[in-house]
């Protein structure tokens, strides 16, 4: 699927959120979405970095985003319940959101894993995303193509050792985002997961101490298909579980090529 381009426009009109905008993958995100013509909303924990994109989409002529700076470890479902009620007042409408905010602190033993990670992760990762998902989707109900894109990983499905509440969270979220699909089937919202897999992240290098980052592909090669997903040709696309790469966009992927350099 490394072929797909979208249309300059294909999100023009279109409100979007980010959840963990400020860097990684959640930034190039919304620098994508703001490329092809959504207004984004950056949400994230840390107002620095949500101004430093906000300041990229305005000097790149993009239309103007907005900022809300949020804790989604400290946030109440009244904190969303809020934020959805000022994005409707304020800009009208919502249609689409992007769950990309994910919290993955250290690789443990189960049997030592200390139970404050463990609650912040699963907060993070499938608590907060299911708060915001419902304090959202009355407004996402009232787009004409609303599109909610959920963020899993390989350890979700394929059990490997030491990574704790991180792959227990993206399991759970998984079950969330088809659970809501199938609810949400006869609507004109659709419900879908993306896989990124491997990136050239901060997170990447948590996890991978002493491995080359050159040797996967940058945020930039993954975007074709979070376009697609949140834009009107995945419409009547529900309850996928997308790897993103089989849609790497060779152009902005030089991994293998800096791998054969090594």
């Amino acid at each position: 699927m490394n072929n797909y381009v979208p249309a300059d426009n294909l999100l023009s009109g279109r409100v979007i959120v980010v959840t963990g905008a400020g860097e990684g993958i959640g930034r190039c995100a919304a620098m994508e979405f703001a490329r092809l013509g959504a207004e984004v909303v950056l949400l994230g924990r840390t107002q620095r970095k949500l101004e430093a994109v906000y300041d990229e989409i305005i000097d790149s002529g993009y239309k103007q985003a907005v900022i809300h700076p949020m804790n989604l470890l400290t946030a109440k479902a009244s904190d969303y319940i809020d934020f959805a009620q000022r994005l409707k007042e304020n800009l009208g409408r919502l249609d689409g959101i992007l769950h990309n905010a994910a919290e993955l602190d250290i690789l443990t033993p189960i049997q030592y894993y200390d139970e404050e990670l463990w609650e912040s992760t699963m907060r993070v990762n499938t608590t907060a995303p299911f708060l915001l998902t419902q304090a959202c989707l009355p407004m996402l109900l009232e787009s004409d193509d609303g599109s909610i894109v959920f963020i899993t990983d390989d350890c979700a499905r394929e059990a490997k050792g030491y990574w704790g509440a991180y792959a227990v969270s993206k399991a759970a979220t998984e079950h969330l985002a088809l659970t809501l699909a199938i609810e949400l089937q006869k609507t004109n919202v659709r419900v879908n997961v993306i896989n990124p897999g491997p990136c050239r992240t901060g997170m990447r290098v948590r996890t991978h101490p002493g491995a080359s980052i050159m040797s996967v592909p940058p945020p930039k090669a993954i975007m074709p298909v979070y376009n697609y997903l949140m834009g009107p040709d995945s419409k009547g696309v529900r309850g996928q579980i997308m790897d993103a790469r089989e849609w790497l966009d060779a152009e902005h992927d030089d991994s293998r090529k800096v791998a054969l350099v090594q």
